[in-house]
């Protein structure tokens, strides 16, 4: 895992960070630690749902994200298989093209 890191600003109902401020007292740890290990176990849940995936390799195969930003999503080997999938269809397409 990289150890650069970036400088985010957003905001957040005040509820929700009420309830971050609260649980990051009871653990000892900071605000900024809680929202980091609940965004890296969201994006960890997210990428096992097969709608997400779908609209993660859809995205993907119409150059909206890179390689690397797909592979940061859903790892190296699923990553390593959308992209032979992709170039079988860009082969596939330009063979129908031709046919026609």
């Amino acid at each position: 895992m990289s150890t650069e890191k970036k400088r985010v600003q957003f905001r957040a109902p005040d509820r929700l960070i009420d309830r971050t401020d609260a649980l990051a007292t009871v653990l000892g740890e900071d605000r900024t630690d809680i929202l980091v290990t609940a965004l890296r176990e969201y994006l960890q849940d997210a990428t096992h749902d097969d709608a997400l995936l779908q609209e993660i390799a859809d995205a993907y195969y119409d150059d909206e994200i890179s390689f690397e930003q797909l592979k940061s999503l859903v790892g190296a080997e699923k990553a390593a298989n959308l992209r032979v999938l992709k170039q079988q269809l860009s082969e596939d397409f330009i063979d129908e093209v031709a046919d026609a």
